[in-house]
């Protein structure tokens, strides 16, 4: 996942901080989550809001592409490893705490419209996003999954795929908590979503990345 660099600054700090703090509890010197789906419990598991993301990138006048990053994400994961296409997910994306690379952006993607008109992205007070899976299809190694899913933003629900990816499950050391963690990636149109401010020249199809660590409950 290609994120800002100050984000990624922020990010490792936070680590070599948790890191020092485990090492120096006499902790694991090793990672503890694994990919080793064995190490999986069935239950229903809750988004960790502080290593948990949503990443989104658009084309900007056919010139590059900018991005931002959804945090703060909430939801739930319910999970059977004896039969996980029966797995359902549910996650928040809180809108409003969209972070890119500069105010000035940022700005744009939230202000009102001008003069009561209809705001150009989002608007100041905007409903957090929501998704909600339908149908969870596991490929025959058990690592990756096409889920299959409803979201809803803007006020505008719309049926959307995304491709998920184990990435590691264990115990957490400094919460004592089991956790599952899964990446993955899709796209959407955001005119579908009533977002067509800039069209063409903004691009229509936003690439969707996400990173989420589930902790069971």
């Amino acid at each position: 996942m290609k994120l800002p660099h100050i984000i990624l600054a922020g990010a490792a700090s936070v680590s070599v901080l948790s890191v020092a703090a485990v090492n120096a509890q006499g902790g694991p010197t090793e990672a503890p989550g694994m990919v080793d789906p064995s190490k999986v419990s069935g239950g229903t598991y809750t988004a960790d809001p502080a290593h948990s993301l949503v990443e989104w990138r658009v084309n900007h006048f056919g010139f590059n592409d900018y991005l931002g990053l959804f945090g703060d994400v909430d939801g739930t994961l319910t999970i059977d490893p004896e039969n996980p296409g029966e797995a359902s997910v549910e996650m928040t994306i809180p809108i409003a705490s969209v972070t890119v690379p500069s105010e000035g952006l940022r700005d744009h993607l939230l202000r009102a419209g001008e003069d009561g008109a209809e705001p150009d992205f989002f608007g100041p007070e905007p409903a957090p996003a929501t998704y909600r899976s339908t149908n969870v299809e596991i490929s025959p190694g058990g690592m990756t999954a096409y889920v299959d899913g409803n979201l809803t933003m803007n006020g505008i629900t719309k049926p959307v795929r995304l491709y998920a990816r184990f990435t590691g499950a264990g115990t957490n050391p400094m919460s004592d908590v089991e956790t599952i963690g899964f990446e993955g990636q899709g796209s959407i149109k955001r005119s579908e979503f009533g977002i067509d401010y800039a069209l063409p020249m903004v691009g229509d199809v936003v690439d969707i990345e996400f990173s989420v660590a589930f902790e069971k409950k």
